[in-house]
């Protein structure tokens, strides 16, 4: 009878390690990546917008909106889709906390041109991780010291990309480089870059907008047109065409954030040699 007592008690007691991981959305892909990178297993993180799809023009799913009332963190970062949908998001789950990344952040001017992807800069991603492992502590206290070591080894891996793109890009003498749609304004401010978007606030230039484009490009020596998968290549191929240069697509929503920015790096790198 002693025996069975104490096995029902035990049984009663919850297990080292079991504890139930803290269910957290992410905007998109590389800030879901991000937060795994911090939370470790203590996390299980989905992002809204998925793999293909834009984040300009992205509605959740009945069945991702019905899955936040079990979540604890809904973490964004300003991408176009939730200024329609964040009422919606924090209506599904009040209890739900939302974290913006980009609190402790120095954002684009729309005089710099629109921008949604601060997360293209290896220094600004640093920023962001320190602000998900507070929260993380705060909602799994438990957990702190975890969260603190694997966001210092992320940052370790941030610092040395941010030296390796330094490196890399920092000896071209062209400066300039174009983009459809403008993606990578925070990574050009960064590197000391320029981009040239084709597209403006979400429109394609007129003939006359698209024809000085043209002109510039020209002037500038540009030689490659750079475009997200997840948008119309048609206008990007045009340009290429009328400067005699190509089209190669470069993804700011990879979830591999290290080894994708690596990668455009290189093909920046590429695209600027004189």
């Amino acid at each position: 009878m002693r025996m069975l007592l104490l096995l029902l008690t035990l049984s009663l007691v919850p297990s080292v390690g079991l504890t139930a991981q803290l269910r957290v959305f992410a905007s998109v892909t590389p800030i879901q990546s991000f937060v795994e990178r911090v939370g470790g297993q203590h996390v299980q993180v989905r992002a809204m917008v998925r793999p293909g799809f834009s984040p300009h023009t992205y509605d959740p799913t009945p069945q991702q909106i019905s899955a936040l009332a079990s979540a604890v963190l809904y973490v964004r970062t300003g991408v176009p889709f939730e200024d329609a949908w964040m009422d919606r998001i924090r209506s599904a789950n009040p209890e739900m906390q939302v974290l913006d990344v980009r609190d402790s952040i120095s954002l684009r001017t729309p005089a710099d041109e629109p921008d949604a992807h601060v997360w293209s800069s290896p220094p600004l991603v640093r920023q962001m991780v320190d602000v998900i492992r507070d929260k993380l502590s705060m909602l799994d206290p438990a957990h702190t010291a975890d969260f603190a070591r694997n966001r210092d080894a992320f940052v370790a891996e941030l610092d040395a990309l941010d030296r390796e793109l330094r490196a890399l890009l920092n000896p071209l003498p062209n400066r300039k480089f174009m983009v459809f749609h403008p993606a990578w304004g925070y990574f050009a401010d960064t590197y000391g870059l320029t981009q040239v978007p084709i597209e403006i606030e979400g429109k394609g230039p007129g003939a006359r907008a698209l024809a000085t484009l043209i002109d510039q490009a020209i002037e500038d020596k540009i030689k490659v047109v750079f475009v997200q998968p997840q948008f119309d290549k048609r206008q990007a191929r045009q340009v290429a065409q009328a400067i005699g240069g190509t089209v190669i697509a470069v993804d700011p929503l990879a979830a591999d954030y290290v080894e994708n920015l690596r990668r455009v790096g290189h093909e920046f790198a590429r695209a600027l040699q004189p």
